[in-house]
């Protein structure tokens, strides 16, 4: 639109100018030569008018004398009525990093670094621009930020913000997300890059740490020792039950060798009966007197003693003794 009006500008004047100069006298030649290099630069500013470049990362949004046009333009040279005018907006994914002081459900300060990827929607470049303009990050995207930030950490307790940390952003991006998106701005990504308290509240929460600690470590060595004497006395109740065991099974071995040895004897003496008895039946009074006329050296005792069932020789000496038969 510039160009235009400078065109427009250069031509008016170089026809006045040629105009004065006639009406002064000046040759025709010499009076004509203002209006054309009017002409000349009127035609080569308004024919720049019709051309626009639109650079790369960028959207443009095309006006007609200040009304928005439903369509866009993409980076390059593209051409365009020389009355038109071509805003360019970055639709690169840019970042925006806040510092909010907040508070927690139990009113405790906390000082949160937030940061924002986003980008606007190409298609509604012009949309954004009609409705908000060029300073939509002051407008929308940085009150956005503080309301959501602030509104989510009211949530929680300081205590559990620590904890919590990758849930409360998610929760803060997802609110984001849809408050954004009314305004065709689009969230890449979020992240809390820092979240500091106050110093006493720092404090506080590590003497909690500390106390923690102590009675988790006191209730593991309890336990430590309560696991050891429960193993020693598991450890005695077997080694009671391996020695009763033992002794059970010593006694049995004990009464199983004694009856073996019993039942030994008992078959030693009732094969020694056996064999006396054997012996006894086979050895008769007339077998004993053959054995004995077999040993015997044909030599009298001294002395014979007898009575009916038994008879006992009494030594007699040798040259008294007589024949039987006589």
């Amino acid at each position: 639109m510039e160009k235009l009006i400078i065109g427009l500008v250069l031509l008016a004047a170089g026809i006045i100018v040629g105009t004065a100069m006639r009406y002064n006298g000046a040759e025709k030649r010499k009076a004509s030569l203002p209006t054309v290099i009017g002409i000349i630069l009127a035609v080569i500013c308004i024919g720049s008018a019709c051309y626009t470049s639109v650079p790369t990362g960028h959207t443009g949004v095309v006006t007609t004398f200040g009304r928005v046009e439903n369509y866009t333009l993409d980076a390059g040279i593209h051409a365009k009525l020389p009355w038109q005018k071509v805003i360019n907006l970055d639709n690169r994914v840019q970042k925006a990093a806040l510092n909010l002081s907040c508070f927690s459900s139990d009113i405790q300060e906390v000082s949160v670094a937030y940061t924002l990827n986003y980008q606007i929607s190409k298609e509604n470049a012009m949309t954004i621009y009609s409705t908000i303009g060029t300073s939509y990050f002051d407008t929308v995207i940085t009150p956005n930020i503080s309301e959501s930030v602030k509104v989510m950490t009211a949530r929680y307790t300081a205590e559990n913000l620590v904890s919590s940390r990758d849930e409360l952003s998610g929760m803060i991006e997802k609110l984001l997300r849809e408050k954004l998106a009314h305004y065709n701005i689009i969230v890449v990504g979020t992240s809390i890059e820092n979240m500091d308290f106050t110093a006493a509240f720092t404090n506080a929460v590590e003497a909690k740490q500390v106390a923690a600690q102590n009675k988790l470590q006191a209730e593991i060595e309890q336990a430590q020792k309560i696991m050891e004497q429960q193993a020693k006395a598991e450890r005695d109740v077997i080694e009671a039950n391996a020695a009763a065991e033992v002794a059970r099974i010593q006694a049995e071995a004990d009464l199983t060798v004694t009856k073996i040895q019993a039942d030994a004897a008992e078959y030693a003496g009732q094969k020694e009966a056996a064999k006396n008895k054997a012996i006894s039946e086979w050895l008769t009074q007339d077998l004993l007197n053959y054995y004995y006329i077999q040993q015997w050296n044909g030599i009298l005792p001294n002395y014979y003693m007898g009575s009916e069932n038994v008879s006992t020789i009494i030594g007699i000496p040798q040259e008294e003794a007589q024949p039987a038969g006589n």
